[in-house]
């Protein structure tokens, strides 16, 4: 379409389409290369990349421009605000993107990856496992640096096989799953608590020792109901908050 190119998503009719448009578009503006360009397609042309109506695309660029991703200017075109603030408020709504468009924008520092055996604590996760594969990433905000985010990735060792560490540099792990090693990822059940920063966790996000923070646990599940992957991340209480919306149906 043209040098910016969002990703292509499958759309659950479940779900508003305008949200699962703007997740998936907020993923690709997180997750472009400092080179890439700042102006974003017509409209129209990414109605038509998506497959909905422009006023469907409308709606969702509207979600990102309040959250202060874009601007839109009348006869000059939608442009990506080059300072905008990353780790702004979530909405999940439950979709696999949603969860993407979380977790992307940010700079990754992979700390550690190592084969350990199967923590007790995820043991009913991973009962046909010896094994898994352990990633700890610090997460930081791209323009200043602050870490922001410790995550720790549980990941079965057949698909940490074909997981390139340079790509946890760049997306998320739900992304380098599902895009990259083709994952066949069915649901992601999430849970966010709030927690007292222990004397590691504040010195990686560099916060005051009992200070508070989010603690959330993401377990992805495949289409057979097995579990591929159980991430913790500990989130600064101070930049970050969830909100769910309950949609009637």
């Amino acid at each position: 379409m043209t040098s910016f190119a969002p990703d292509s998503i499958v759309l659950n009719r479940k779900l508003p389409l305008w949200y699962q448009v703007s997740q998936s578009l907020r993923a690709s503006i997180l997750g472009r290369s400092p080179e890439d360009p700042l102006r974003l397609p017509t409209e129209e042309r990414l109605a038509g990349h998506y497959g909905v109506s422009v006023l469907t695309m409308r709606q969702a660029l509207k979600e990102l421009e309040d959250e202060g991703l874009i601007s839109r200017h009348r006869r000059r075109g939608t442009f990506i605000e080059p300072g905008a603030r990353r780790g702004a408020p979530v909405r999940l709504l439950g979709s696999v993107d949603a969860i993407v468009a979380q977790q992307s924008g940010m700079t990754a520092e992979l700390l550690d990856v190592a084969r350990v055996p199967v923590p007790p604590l995820w043991a009913e996760h991973f009962p046909d496992l010896a094994e898994v594969a352990v990633y700890h990433r610090l997460r930081g905000d791209a323009k200043t640096g602050e870490p922001t985010n410790h995550a720790v990735n549980h990941v079965r060792p057949e698909l940490a096989d074909r997981v390139d560490p340079a790509d946890l540099a760049r997306w998320p792990m739900t992304k380098v799953l599902r895009d990259v090693v083709g994952a066949d990822i069915s649901r992601i059940t999430d849970t966010v608590e709030a927690r007292l920063a222990d004397p590691e966790t504040a010195r990686l996000l560099e916060v005051p020792l009992l200070s508070p923070i989010l603690h959330y646990t993401g377990v992805t599940y495949d289409s057979a109901g097995r579990v591929l992957d159980v991430a913790v991340i500990h989130y600064r209480g101070d930049r970050f908050s969830f909100t769910v919306t309950l949609e009637a149906t």
